[in-house]
């Protein structure tokens, strides 16, 4: 079975847990996967670019470019609007909240199986 390989960005408030919405998150931290084991690469400052379901299309597109070498994002939330446009970007968005450690082990094995059956 091939291994999962690629960069991750995770919204989180604290860098700890994943449990921040896309559009609302300040900060992603970055980690590269490779062989089951990820590393920790960097923390990227975000706009806030959502207000109450709201946002400008301009930030929206500057967030979304701040993290277009990713493969993959894990938040607690995107809305429909955003997800169109990081998946435009070839960046798959999952909704996987908790642990930063246990979300990236949870996508990894997803990727995994989804891959099985392509």
């Amino acid at each position: 079975m091939d291994k999962v390989k690629g960069r991750i960005a995770v919204a989180s408030s604290d860098g700890i847990v994943v449990n921040s919405h896309f559009g609302r998150t300040a900060k992603f931290y970055i980690y590269d996967e490779s062989d089951e084991k990820y590393e920790f690469i960097e923390e990227r400052d975000a706009d806030v670019v959502c207000d109450k379901g709201n946002h400008d299309e301009n930030s929206l597109l500057n967030k979304v470019k701040s993290i277009a070498d990713c493969d993959f994002l894990l938040v607690s939330k995107i809305g429909d609007g955003a997800l169109r446009v990081v998946e435009e970007y070839g960046i798959e968005a999952y909704e996987i909240p908790g642990i930063i450690d246990d979300s990236i082990k949870k996508l990894t094995q997803f990727i995994k199986l989804k891959d099985l059956f392509l």
